[in-house]
């Protein structure tokens, strides 16, 4: 059921073309936008269906999303009016501008759960707000599918790695893995890509480096540390790793020893290293005992031949952190 009981208008809308298809810009209210569009589910009698089933958790997580405020900004919601939509320009002098006469809904292509959050935000908050939309005046069917199709198979999201990024000046860990790998001081500076995007010689991105930290710095009295506290120790163990397993360490190809599942098993030893580091000293963690630790796995073999090759996982990391242990700190 397409129709609508009677005729709603859309003001302030700006009318233009995309590659030779006549499209619309503009918003409306939230009770509007459920009452003016309709979905194609995937199982439509008509055989040209393509909507998935509606996601409630993706609909409430918008919803949570939507309650943050003003901050809470979100991308135009995607629709074929499918010719019921009419184009009146004010005058003359701005053809572009004007009002829609909607004579029927439009297909919802793209927004289905972004306008699911909106429905349960505005029943929760008993409020309004606007919702931006992109409508095209008319897709045949075949258009829309195959629209419907490139947007959510072609394109790509911008990936958990840069996503980490993005978030470094509100999230610790986030901070600590970009200064990690931007520093130059850091083990992980040649070796780590911000973007996620791996090449040749820089394979650990920041994601990987965002859950090492999760792992490193676990214990609660580490924890609750401040994040330049949390960068320093982190600094202090991988660089004494690293000088001690230099050549290891620049050769990916011959050696475990920067691939995820190690640098994974190192964190979670590193782990216990600084909890024993920190109960040796009542205000400050002790950075020489770190530094002592890590000497004594000293003779360890990373080699991508050897017992390491067929170790994978976070359960092979936890089988590694533990020999690591044995070695750093014997008396555990």
């Amino acid at each position: 059921m397409t129709s609508l009981p009677h005729h709603q208008v859309i003001e302030n809308v700006l009318q233009y073309k995309m590659r030779g298809k006549v499209a619309y810009l503009g918003n409306f209210s939230a009770t509007s936008a459920l009452q003016v569009t309709y979905v194609k589910p995937y199982d439509h009698p008509s055989g040209k269906g393509y909507q998935r089933p509606v996601d409630n958790k993706r609909c409430n997580d918008f919803a949570l999303y939507l309650s943050k405020g003003e901050n809470a900004l979100f991308t135009p919601i995607l629709l074929n009016a499918e010719s019921k939509w009419e184009f009146n320009p004010y005058d003359k002098s701005r053809i572009s501008l004007g009002r829609l006469i909607c004579k029927g809904q439009a297909s919802l292509m793209d927004g289905q759960h972004r306008l699911g959050g909106i429905k349960r935000y505005t029943q929760d908050t008993n409020s309004e707000i606007n919702v931006p939309f992109l409508a095209f005046h008319y897709l045949d069917e075949d258009e829309e599918i195959e629209l419907f199709d490139t947007i959510n198979t072609k394109a790509r999201g911008i990936g958990t790695s840069l996503s980490k990024y993005l978030h470094r000046n509100s999230d610790d860990n986030s901070w600590i893995a970009t200064e990690l790998i931007t520093r130059g001081d850091s083990p992980f500076h040649f070796i780590g890509t911000l973007t996620g995007k791996r090449v040749a010689g820089r394979h650990v991105t920041l994601q990987n480096l965002y859950k090492v930290l999760e792992l490193l710095t676990k214990p609660k009295q580490i924890s609750s540390l401040s994040k330049e506290e949390k960068l320093a120790l982190s600094l202090v163990y991988f660089n004494a790793i690293k000088e001690q397993f230099n050549s290891e360490w620049l050769n990916y190809k011959e050696y475990r020893i920067t691939h995820i599942v190690c640098l994974n098993a190192l964190a979670i030893a590193g782990s216990e290293i600084f909890s024993a580091a920190a109960s040796k000293q009542q205000v400050n963690v002790d950075y020489n005992f770190i530094i002592k630790s890590v000497k004594r796995f000293k003779g360890m073999q990373w080699s991508a031949e050897g017992p390491l090759k067929y170790l994978k996982g976070i359960s092979g990391s936890r089988i590694l952190a533990e020999d690591i242990v044995a070695k750093a700190i014997p008396n555990t």
